[in-house]
Formats: C-alpha cells, structure tokens, sequence
C-alpha cells in the first residue's frame, strides 16, 4: 500500500512541476510536452520517496516550511502566467489542481529538506582538504591570496570594460554633479533651482562617483576619473569578498567552502560585471556584506574591543548613506540585538542611537542647507499606486466623480489605466503631481481604502503581480550591465569604450547565458536565494538557534524593500542580499554543525 501511495504521489508531483495550465483547456494542449522526461522524472521521484518518506512524527516547522515554498510555486506560477490568481481560484478545477499541487509539492519539499537536514547536520565534518600543501599555505595569508586570486580573474573584465560600464542611473548622477538638469528635477519641487543634484539618488554616492569624474575631467579626461572610481569600487569589493574567506579561516570552516567561495567570486560573472559598473548598489551591497559578519561575530563573541565598535558605526553610517533604504535595513536589524543576551547594551543602543541621529541629521538638516532636495515622496507609494492603477484598469466604470477627482490630483486619472504595466510601477509614478499637498494625498488614500474594501484580491494581484520574482524560482529577470551608455557623450563629457570589442562581446555573452547553466546558474536566481535564506532560517529555529536569527533579519529586511520596490525581480536590488548569501551561508553553518 505504502509503494502504491508513494507512486501515486510521484506521479502527481511529476504533473505539478511540468504540465502546463490553460485558462480555457485547463490543461494546455498545444504544446510539446515531454512525457519521456516527465516519465524518467517520475520514476526518479518515486524512489526518493520509497527510500526517504517514511512513518515518524511530522515535523510542524519542516511542514511549514514546505506548505510555504509549494504556495511560492502555485502563485508564482498563476502570476506568471495569467496576471491573477486565476490558475489558483479561477474554477473549481483549477481549485482541484492547486490543492493536488498543494499537496505532492509539499510532500517534495519535505523530502527534499529531509534529505538536505541529514547533510548539513549529520554528515561528518568537510575536512577532506585538511592535508592539502596548497590549502595550508593559502590558510597562511587567506585575504592576500585570495585578494590576488580575486583580482586576476577579474582582470579580462577591468581590462576590456575599461573605464566603466555605465547605466542610466550613475549616468544621471554624473549628470546632476556635473550641474546637468536631469529628468530627477522634475519629479520634485526644488529647493533652488541652480542646484541639480537631488537625494534620489543618495547624495554620497553621488558626490563620490561625480568627483571622481570631475577629477578626471580636470586632469584631461572623464574616462580616467570613470576609471579612478572603478579601481576604487574593484578595491572594496575584492578587499570584503577576501576577508569574507580570512573570517571563514578564522571560524575554522571547511577548506571546501573556502574554496567553493574563492571559485564563486572569481568565475561567477556577476562579481567582476558589476564590480566595473559604478551603480550604488554595489558598494552598498559591500558594506553590508561586512555588516552582516560584525552582527555575526557580536552575536557569537558576546563583546567588541572599542576598535570594532568604531568601525562598526563606521560600516552602519555607510549602509545609511549609499542607499536611501539602507536606514531601514539597519532599523529592522540592529534593535533585535537588544532582545537577547549581549554584553554592553548600553554601548549597542547608543550606536543605534548615533547612527540613527546621523543618518535624519544628515538627509533633515544638512542637505536642505546645501539647498539639495530630497527624493519624491512618489518613491515610497509604488504599492498603493499600481494597487490605484489596477482598480481603475479593471473596474473603471465602479470609479466615482469624486474618486476620479481625487486619484486625477495624484496621478493623472485620464491615462492611469493605459500606463498600467503588472511588473513596474514606474509608469504609473512617472505622472505622479508633485505639487499635491499633504491634503490631496490623505483624500487620495481615503479613495484607496474605500476602494480596498470592494475589491481587495485586487489590491493584492496588484502587489503579487509586481513583486512575484521575488520568491518564485522559475521567474529569471536576468540582466547585466555591459551595453555602452550614450547618455555622457551626448552632453559633451567624454566617454567611450576601448576598442576590445570581441572580448567583451565574449565575456558579455558568458554572463547573459550564465543563469541557465543547470545548478550554477542558481546563485543568480533571486527567488532561489530568497529560498535559502528561508531554509537557514528554518534551521537556526529547529537546532534551537533562534538568535542567529538576527543575522538573517538583514536579509529579509532587503527582500522586504525589493517587495517595496517599482520593479518585478530587478537584480540590481536583490545583489546586495545574493553578495552576501554565501558567507551567510557558511558562518551560519560553523553554529549548526553537530560536532
């Protein structure tokens, strides 16, 4: 009975994954469905489950985990292909499938957690190059070696992207520093008109990427000024991947992970492509790498010498300044050390305290002083608008006189429907009236509540069907910077490419086809990665590691933002968390090994 029950869910585990849906077939006929690959799928899935699934006492935190991953895939996969949860609750037979989907799928993921719980926390310790000449004499001088190593492989890359690889955001900053009026003073209401730079883009990074550029320019050329940021940028990022490997060394971690890690940051295209692209997330991303293994060693270490605490606030204010949302990642992070049991609290809120009072001083007092205007308030309504921009798409004639009235005061009704896209919100926003007052945005969101309560599964395929990449797998919105950007050399500032076009077009290719390597290509998977910070969640709370949590806490706090986000699955915001995965990864493993 027991073979029986486990082939029959082989067999509608095999269905859930690869057999696709039609809103009006049900079942989508015209397609070329593999049934060999779905039957070698099946037999594959059965044996695991004939040797793994057995009778014992269900694990409610594994279960809760599995319901939640196999939720992940049935939405994600309703978003994906229909926009709406209509491949979930669309009829009674797609009502059928999702729960037998529900259900096989569940049973997968708690297999397959079964089976990676007996590897993480059974298997004996990874020592396998403990005698290797190589390996102790790279455990000698860690960060030197693999600095080096860093830097050589990232050579073919400095080498042919020289000076940079530009994108419209960094584009823009130079722009704004060079005195340029760019598209970013429109969307607010400047303090003077003279002054062109604006906080939304933070300012820091701002100043830090035009100076360069400035200098330069000064000194003959604006591709040397590029090329002085990128080796700066090249500096800090190579510098926090090799110490990641010194810490690890440190902790006495397996030699395999080291070389695991060193490998990732060498060949993996990601770290080299955007260590020569000049956008703020990637020193941003830096810093909280850094972050992340301070929390892990107070938390571990129980104190700080006076040093490590200055350069703690140190790596804090600059997570403030690189990133406009990066006071939240540390306001959502930093308090949680207050709840468990750590030596000089004191000193630990009054470092909350300073970081916090710096960050409002700065953005509230200084920079209106420099007469520098702060970002749109736009930037921070992306889910309430696409929410807006939904309801008048789908149920315009359920719009009253007076709704219009108040939605036109904020976004333009007329074409708010025709700017509607499901996967970003920037069009919607690019209308937005910055000269609507505080009373025009609390009418606003009286409509918005009144209309949430007629319609809220339409507020809520809104938010799913912008924010759905975040947590589903199958979605790969894969991109690379790597394209010439004219934006500079259309005003006059000289910026240009070398003429190495074939090896860039080499390595750009490497890149673009990465993602789709099989395994590997996971690493860049933005909903895959969401998925392993979940899972060393679930593993810190089952091995009774609950305040390591805090560790992770930094994490969520950034997929939080990329759910806040205008943009489906946008790279750029989930990098900093995917740089930081892998440490995470290993010192979290040092802590739940059993010896």
């Amino acid at each position: 009975m027991k073979k029986f029950i486990n082939f029959i869910l082989a067999i509608l585990t095999s269905f859930s994954l690869f057999v696709p849906l039609d809103q009006k077939d049900i079942i989508l006929r015209d397609t070329n469905i593999n049934f060999l690959g779905i039957l070698l799928c099946t037999v594959f899935i059965y044996i695991i489950y004939d040797k793994y699934l057995k009778k014992e006492k269900i694990s409610k935190l594994k279960l809760s985990l599995s319901i939640l991953l196999s939720l992940f895939m049935i939405i994600g996969y309703s978003f994906e292909n229909s926009h709406s949860f209509n491949f979930v609750f669309g009829n009674f037979y797609f009502i059928l499938i999702s729960l037998i989907k529900l259900i096989s799928l569940t049973t997968l993921f708690y297999t397959i957690i079964t089976l990676l719980d007996k590897f993480v926390l059974k298997e004996k310790k990874l020592d396998s190059l403990k005698n290797n000449k190589l390996v102790k004499k790279f455990n000698k001088h860690p960060f030197l070696y693999s600095f080096i190593i860093i830097i050589i492989c990232w050579l073919p890359y400095i080498i042919s992207f020289y000076p940079a690889i530009l994108s419209p955001d960094p584009s823009f900053q130079i722009k704004q520093f060079m005195g340029i009026r760019t598209k970013y003073s429109d969307y607010a209401i400047m303090l003077d008109d003279s002054v062109t730079i604006t906080n939304h883009h933070p300012v820091f990074h701002t100043v830090l990427l035009g100076g360069c550029v400035k200098i330069g320019t000064l000194l003959g050329s604006a591709n040397l000024g590029l090329f002085m940021y990128s080796i700066m940028q090249i500096i800090i990022l190579a510098s926090t991947l090799a110490y990641t490997i010194k810490y690890l060394t440190k902790l006495k971690s397996p030699n395999i992970f080291k070389v695991i890690m060193l490998g990732m940051y060498a060949f993996i295209p990601v770290f080299p492509l955007y260590a020569m692209s000049p956008v703020k997330d990637v020193l941003f991303g830096s810093f909280i790498l850094l972050y992340i293994m301070m929390l892990f060693d107070l938390i571990k270490n129980n104190n700080y010498k006076w040093w490590k605490y200055l350069l703690l606030i140190g790596v804090m204010i600059l997570v403030t300044l690189l990133r406009n949302n990066g006071i939240y990642t540390i306001i959502l992070s930093f308090p949680f050390l207050f709840l468990i049991s750590l030596k000089n609290k004191k000193v630990l809120l009054l470092i909350f305290l300073l970081v916090v009072g710096s960050y409002y001083s700065y953005t509230k007092i200084l920079l209106p002083s420099l007469k520098i205007t702060d970002g749109s308030i736009r930037e921070m309504l992306s889910i309430p608008f696409q929410q807006t921009a939904r309801y008048v798409k789908t149920y315009p004639k359920e719009v009253t006189k007076e709704e219009q009235k108040a939605i036109d005061k904020i976004l333009n009704y007329d074409t708010l429907a025709k700017r509607y896209k499901t996967n970003i919100a920037d069009p919607v926003k690019n209308e937005f009236n910055k000269y609507a007052t505080s009373n025009d945005l609390k009418k606003y969101f009286i409509v918005w509540l009144q209309q949430l309560k007629k319609h809220p599964i339409t507020y809520v395929e809104a938010t799913l069907d912008n924010t759905y990449g975040y947590f589903y797998p199958n979605t790969t919105n894969w991109y690379i910077y790597y394209k010439y950007d004219k934006r500079l050399s259309l005003d006059n500032i000289d910026y240009h490419y070398n003429k190495l076009d074939f090896s860039r077009n080499i390595l750009q290719n490497y890149g673009l086809s990465y993602p789709y390597i099989p395994v590997l290509g996971l690493f860049v998977n933005i909903g895959f990665t969401t998925w392993l910070y979940l899972y060393l969640a679930y593993l810190l709370l089952k091995q009774k590691k609950s305040r390591y949590l805090i560790v992770l806490s930094v994490a969520f706090s950034l997929i939080l933002v990329c759910f806040a986000s205008p943009v489906n699955t946008y790279f750029r915001y989930a990098l900093p968390g995917i740089f930081s995965l892998p440490v995470t990864m290993a010192m979290l493993y040092s802590i739940l090994k059993k010896e």
